[in-house]
């Protein structure tokens, strides 16, 4: 009979791209086990469930999810009666909650027979990004978790492979059939939505970016990525660039989606769910950040992004100021074309 292994981790887009390389460790520690995931019901349009990134039958197998608030004795029952029928003894705990949520899910995974949890922050230190003393940067979150990880074995976050999302032919050939209104064009990749108002740039903004970068960039596609509900919105902002450009808003799912700015030169955004899976796919990202986050916790992963970081606030970043990240980062991208064709 196989062994189970359970996987606690909730979140949407962002916080399960970032423990990716969580799951690949998993996979690795466990071999030939059945891997469930436990997770909670995103709540609202904006957030998409974990599984949205974890396709079953590759760094998972199934899926539990905790029933949405309020939640009542019965939900919970029904709950701890379907981890128990797994059989699994073991839960590899991937998350950033509070000391009392963390203790409250450890006595309630014990209560479901589990008899080890691994990787429960129950330290600060290990909750929490650790802050270099010297330098002042703040740890990367994908760092934090790996370090929850440390029984498991090392996990080295600058390997490509531990960001691997396992695209698979369908997916890939989805993003393929979208992109070919842009006819091959190279393209740069934007997404300007997200859950959280506070990391929302601005239209304004949008429109003066694009019409800066179109003055020379107009040979290139524009490809809009993000929720239905910012489909809209990014048909108004398409009006500020002179060459092509494709809303693949709530026309992909986020692993299609993955696979489609796996073919951008650039990834244009802010700190959200698609800059996440930008980076995951190797793709270069141009990304801006406000006053929500420390600076670097949660920066994209991989070399080569440039990252803009404002602590006051996002509306406190210029157009002039994105457009010259962007410049030398394309300037680069069309070089190594070059070189190609010949």
């Amino acid at each position: 009979m196989t062994k189970t292994i359970l996987i606690f981790r909730i979140g949407s887009i962002g916080d399960t791209v970032v423990a990716l390389p969580c799951f690949h460790q998993i996979s690795r520690a466990f071999p030939g086990h059945r891997r469930v995931l436990i997770t909670d019901v995103p709540v609202g349009q904006k957030a998409a469930a974990a599984e949205s990134i974890l396709r079953r039958g590759t760094l998972i197998d199934d899926v539990i999810y905790f029933p949405p608030p309020p939640r009542k004795g019965r939900d919970l029952l029904a709950l701890r009666r379907r981890i128990r029928e797994t059989g699994a003894a073991t839960l590899v705990y991937v998350a950033d909650r509070e000391i009392g949520q963390t203790l409250r899910d450890l006595a309630f995974f014990y209560a479901c027979g589990i008899r080890r949890i691994i990787g429960a922050p129950l330290r600060r230190n290990m909750r929490k990004p650790q802050v270099d003393p010297l330098s002042g940067e703040t740890e990367r979150e994908a760092l934090r978790l790996a370090r929850c990880l440390k029984d498991l074995g090392p996990i080295d976050l600058d390997d490509p492979k531990a960001w691997d999302l396992q695209l698979q032919p369908d997916e890939v050939q989805a993003a393929q059939r979208a992109l070919g209104p842009l006819h091959s064009l190279d393209f740069l990749a934007v997404s300007i939505g997200g859950k959280d108002p506070r990391k929302d740039w601005g239209d304004a903004n949008w429109a003066a970016l694009l019409r800066i970068l179109a003055a020379s960039r107009s040979h290139l596609g524009l490809a809009f990525v993000g929720a239905a509900d910012e489909a809209e919105r990014c048909q108004r902002l398409a009006k500020a660039w002179s060459g092509p450009t494709l809303n693949l808003c709530g026309l992909l799912t986020p692993r299609e989606s993955a696979a489609a700015m796996q073919q951008a030169v650039l990834y244009l955004g802010h700190d959200n769910g698609p800059m996440h899976l930008a980076a995951s796919v190797g793709t270069q990202c141009v990304a801006m950040f406000g006053n929500v986050n420390m600076p670097r916790w949660w920066h994209p992963m991989g070399p080569g992004h440039h990252i803009i970081h404002d602590t006051r606030g996002l509306r406190f970043i210029s157009p002039e100021q994105v457009a010259a990240a962007t410049a030398p980062l394309l300037v680069s991208v069309e070089t190594q074309n070059r070189e190609f064709v010949r």
